[in-house]
């Protein structure tokens, strides 16, 4: 690797508050904010809005997404052209 070009790998916590959920971490992301860690030791901290605490494919919970007012909504846009035969 060509040095001097890449920016510094060091410990960074990612927070997600909404899941009150934090890990530590080596990353080259970095922020102002700072948290004093389990260890002692002061890292940045980057809040981030879902994690794998919060997601729902790693907490198996799942949303209702409305499918059939979709459906209908494509049916009435362009529904008429595949009715009438080719060409259209």
């Amino acid at each position: 690797m060509k040095p001097g070009i890449h920016p510094p790998y060091g410990p960074v916590v990612f927070r997600d508050r909404a899941a009150d959920f934090a890990f530590l971490t080596r990353s080259t992301a970095t922020s102002d904010k700072t948290i004093e860690w389990e260890d002692g030791n002061t890292y940045p901290v980057i809040d981030v809005e879902i994690s794998s605490a919060s997601h729902p494919f790693y907490t198996g919970t799942t949303r209702v997404v409305d499918t059939a007012g979709r459906v209908e909504r494509f049916a009435r846009r362009y529904g008429a052209y595949g009715k009438g035969g080719a060409g259209r």
